[in-house]
């Protein structure tokens, strides 16, 4: 699938503000600090399109991305950030849980954790909800250049354990090394089932 064209529609911070148009949406998740601007980056094949910033917690708002003029790439808040009010944090957790809730035109959920570490609670409680809300998604391990070949393939079992799901719904990804990048390009144009985007 090429990218051909990308545009912030809009950054939503309330219900009101989503697109009203009946594109369908595949929505990217991850805690604070996981790489998610830089996934979004490199999948698009744009530098610095979504902004990458040092300080966690910077998405505030849902962005809504136009691809292709046929589809939605949706950046969710990042979670997990402790250098933030409890007001703030709760307020992060409604926007995310009432866009998965009302969304009818998600149609699948790119989840991003550092393949570095262990999954946190709070990455297990989303996982916990995509299972309960019976969402579709997929798990995309970054920094996987940060680790040898044999470290990727040992921490993805142990990520599959913690979530107890199959390794074979864990991408391998890294934005800096473009690794994973067409893997998940397969993954949204199976799930947007447009041939147009091909």
């Amino acid at each position: 699938m090429m990218i051909k064209s990308v545009e912030l529609v809009v950054t939503a911070f309330d219900k009101e503000q989503y697109p009203s148009d009946n594109l369908l949406q595949i929505a990217v998740v991850g805690r604070s600090n996981v790489g998610k601007s830089s996934f979004i980056n490199a999948i698009l094949n744009r530098r610095n399109y979504a902004r990458v910033s040092s300080k966690p917690g910077k998405t505030r708002g849902i962005n809504f991305y136009k691809i292709n003029n046929m589809f939605y790439l949706v950046d969710l808040p990042g979670y997990g950030y402790a250098a933030v009010s409890k007001e703030m944090k709760k307020q992060w957790g409604l926007n995310i849980e009432t866009y998965f809730k009302i969304s009818d035109k998600l149609k699948y959920v790119l989840m991003l954790v550092d393949i570095r570490h262990l999954p946190t609670e709070d990455d297990i409680i989303m996982v916990n909800y995509l299972k309960n809300m019976e969402i579709p998604f997929t798990i995309i391990a970054t920094k996987s250049d940060k680790l040898s070949k044999t470290a990727v393939q040992k921490s993805i079992r142990e990520i599959a354990m913690e979530f107890k799901i199959s390794p074979d719904i864990i991408v391998p990804f890294s934005s800096s090394k473009k690794q994973g990048v067409d893997e998940v390009l397969k993954i949204i144009k199976k799930n947007i089932k447009n041939q147009e985007l091909i």
